[in-house]
């Protein structure tokens, strides 16, 4: 049998629960559509409450991206980066498992939110990837958060039919191959360096 909680972890678990409504809720409206009073109704507390806990709606908004983003899941596994992002972005996710990105497609227009995920971008991605790859540019790593957002948008938002259709092991070799393309193809200037195709019978 469980114990009751604590008066001290009453709070903690009515923030968590608070935490996860607004992942709902800002997965299914635009950041603009989304009020704390709304919120407040989903997890039955007063919205003053809802205040106390995160300040702001858009300080709770950066708390559901993060933890939806799970990055320290990404980047606390050794190993080969580029498997792991490619490996998680193509992992089936639960039925009740919602991602950042289906935070981020609900709130594109709008310009407070789009500052936010902007922040979090580089704050829970590019910069822990920059700071794990040795000699990676701010702009490789913005680079890799753009082709994997566009393979996310493409097969779970679009449904784009080649991604949907093609086995999961399949595409995740080959993103794993673009991925590792980035991370090794600048020189020491900072340029993308072009690497011609090798003749024909020569592979």
């Amino acid at each position: 049998m469980s114990k009751p909680a604590t008066p001290s972890q009453a709070p903690e678990r009515t923030r968590e629960r608070i935490l996860k409504a607004a992942i709902i809720r800002f997965s299914t409206h635009s950041y603009e559509a989304t009020g704390l009073r709304d919120l407040a109704a989903d997890v039955g507390v007063d919205v003053a409450y809802v205040h106390r806990c995160f300040g702001s709606k858009e300080k709770l908004f950066r708390e559901a991206l993060k933890a939806s983003m799970k990055p320290e899941r990404l980047f606390a596994e050794d190993g080969d980066i580029a498997a792991i992002l490619s490996r998680e972005m193509m992992r089936e996710r639960g039925a009740d498992e919602i991602g950042s990105l289906d935070i981020a497609i609900r709130s594109f227009s709008s310009p407070e939110a789009a500052r936010v995920l902007r922040d979090t971008l580089m704050e829970d991605f590019v910069t822990p990837l920059t700071e794990r790859q040795q000699g990676l540019s701010e702009m490789r790593a913005t680079l890799i958060a753009a082709v994997l957002g566009g393979v996310g948008i493409l097969k779970d938002v679009i449904a784009a039919g080649p991604l949907r259709e093609s086995r999961p092991e399949q595409i995740e070799a080959a993103l794993a191959q673009i991925i590792q393309e980035i991370l090794v193809s600048e020189d020491d200037d900072g340029a993308l360096q072009h690497r011609p195709h090798p003749p024909k019978g020569t592979q």
